[in-house]
């Protein structure tokens, strides 16, 4: 996933305060940021959360030190971990937030509120997917902790939801920290989480759906610009259905300078052209136009019809951002 809160200044700290053990230390009392986090801005944000422009700070605005605390820090075998916790009181979008940071640069790979189950990121926009699939099980490669997870479960009673996540101390991050272990308990006919390559997920009878928010190392992993990728993921579609893809932008930055935000997502964009033609449908968000962009594959539907379907009106605002891919 890859909303990113990154500076030089955060970058160094962070990297300086994580521990290399592979098990991560029950938080006591939460430390807080010896800086304010400049990148936290509603300029960043609506550029790397997605979030749609309703203020009016400027690109100067940060979180305060005092509005933010580090519950958690530390190496995994796949990942830097952190997760953030941001004061309900403080003057920003993100208050009463928690963030999970990953990689090196910190990206965002999920965010959670304690009232609110919506966003205002992009992870709202695969909550409207399932209206438009067939009936069937849906997948989610990419769990992070579960910020789609958690909206498609609340808004779609009836949705079945077979999750991968590669690394499983980020699982034990998410019920430690985002409430996972609730989610299970309340959904455990309806949540399947399993650890390993989500490339390799499969369904008997076919998934309706599949959402991929697949990054590693702060870029779209290498096997999404790979035509083959594509070819197998279509192959485990049902009749009728479609995929949905975070595929970044230039606000997305990686680890290896040379993996470009923009570069990568055009690749990856013309990969899945390759496989479904002229079926392949962009969304972008933030302030430029491919500042972060996600895919949809199939027909585009009726919009009128898609917009009824969403029960909640913030999640209309999405549909009519569609457009062709014409890379």
């Amino acid at each position: 996933m890859s909303i990113l809160l990154s500076s030089p200044q955060t970058q160094t700290f962070l990297h300086n305060l994580i521990p290399t053990s592979h098990s991560y230390p029950k938080p006591k009392t939460p430390t807080k940021f010896p800086f304010s986090l400049k990148s936290l801005t509603t300029s960043s944000l609506t550029a790397k959360c997605q979030q749609q422009p309703k203020t009016t700070k400027t690109q100067e605005d940060g979180i305060p030190n005092e509005d933010v605390k580090i519950l958690a820090k530390f190496k995994s075998r796949h990942n830097y971990i952190r997760v953030l916790q941001v004061s309900r009181t403080a003057d920003h979008p993100f208050r009463g937030s928690r963030l999970l940071l990953l990689d090196s640069p910190g990206n965002i790979h999920s965010i959670s509120f304690l009232f609110k189950s919506l966003t205002d990121t992009y992870f709202d926009v695969f909550a409207t997917l399932p209206p438009i699939l067939p009936p069937g099980p849906l997948a989610l490669l990419g769990f992070g902790a579960g910020s789609t997870a958690r909206i498609i479960l609340h808004l779609y009673p009836d949705a079945v939801l077979h999750a991968w996540e590669l690394d499983p101390s980020v699982i034990d991050v998410a019920r430690e920290f985002f409430n996972l272990r609730k989610l299970e308990h309340d959904h455990r006919d309806r949540l399947f989480i399993y650890i390993g390559n989500a490339l390799n997920a499969s369904s008997r009878e076919g998934f309706s759906g599949i959402m991929v928010d697949l990054f590693s190392k702060g870029s779209l992993i290498p096997e999404l610009q790979d035509v083959s990728t594509w070819q197998k993921l279509k192959s485990c579609l049902k009749k009728g259905g479609r995929i949905m893809v975070n595929v970044g932008g230039s606000c997305v930055e990686a680890e290896n300078k040379l993996r470009d935000g923009k570069v990568t997502m055009e690749e990856t964009l013309k990969a899945m052209r390759e496989v479904f033609g002229e079926k392949v449908f962009v969304l972008s968000l933030g302030n430029r136009k491919d500042d972060s962009s996600l895919a949809l594959t199939g027909d585009l539907p009726q919009l009128d019809e898609w917009k009824k379907a969403l029960k909640r009106a913030s999640l209309r605002y999405y549909v009519d951002l569609w457009r062709p891919y014409c890379g």
